[in-house]
């Protein structure tokens, strides 16, 4: 059975911390054609502020995947199809890498391994806050990216590799090669995608465009046109396979 991001082609990512345009619900997230919503964000986050999301969003037929920045925000939902836990393979602080996964499988209760997957991040914009935290080495080239996303599927078995520019858009040689690189993982691409013609672009390198910022920024509107350039542009990639 193949996962379920395989068939994604767009994710919309709700930072907890932050609003949603004025006069938006999370009706409108909802409705905006995106594959699936991921929760998370990187400062401030607290397990209220994650709660309060999950069910504003619960109520709706879109999956939904929890992305905890730590253990303590982690929110016990059956309105969750699943957690997606971070491991940063360009940090060169080792507590990204395995230390946080340590304390993650003593949270209590144990944890919820039938829904729990982890993410293979190459963080690469110096200036985001992700990278920071995680003291990630963001100088990579092409060839570097290609190389840890192979590790990451090949000898550590990640069924997602996520390419993450957050807060400015990437370089799609990078992508591309990242992408290239993997024979059954599902690419992620997040960073920089305000429009119709960055999803298509980015689509054109990876399987999956993520948008964060740009909701909360400029509302469901503007990730609705994302959802269309990312959609199209793989549209095109399987017709051309298909020839």
């Amino acid at each position: 059975m193949s996962a379920p991001w395989s068939e994604w082609d767009h994710v919309t990512k709700v930072d907890p911390d932050k609003s949603l345009a004025d006069g938006e619900t999370f009706e409108d997230v909802c409705e905006t054609g995106t594959d699936a919503l991921e929760i998370g964000g990187t400062m401030d986050i607290t397990q209220e502020k994650m709660n309060r999301v999950v069910e504003a969003c619960s109520k709706y037929d879109v999956p939904l995947y929890q992305e905890p920045s730590n253990p303590g925000v982690v929110v016990e939902s059956d309105a969750l199809d699943g957690y997606l836990i971070p491991t940063v393979f360009n940090a060169e602080d080792s507590f990204w890498i395995t230390g946080a996964h340590k304390e993650w499988v003593r949270i209590e209760d144990g944890m919820d391994w039938a829904r729990t997957h982890t993410e293979a991040y190459i963080v690469l914009n110096p200036d985001a806050s992700v990278a920071e935290l995680t003291n990630a080495d963001t100088d990579q080239s092409a060839d570097d990216v290609a190389s840890f996303a192979r590790v990451a599927e090949k000898m550590f078995g990640q069924e997602i590799v996520y390419v993450e520019y957050s807060g400015t858009y990437g370089d799609t040689e990078i992508v591309g090669a990242a992408h290239d690189a993997l024979d059954e993982a599902t690419l992620f691409y997040g960073g920089g995608v305000r429009d119709y013609d960055a999803a298509y672009e980015m689509g054109g390198v990876s399987d999956v465009v993520v948008v964060g910022d740009l909701l909360h920024d400029e509302g469901v509107d503007a990730v609705r046109e994302t959802v269309e350039g990312a959609k199209d542009a793989h549209a095109e990639v399987v017709d051309a396979t298909a020839e």
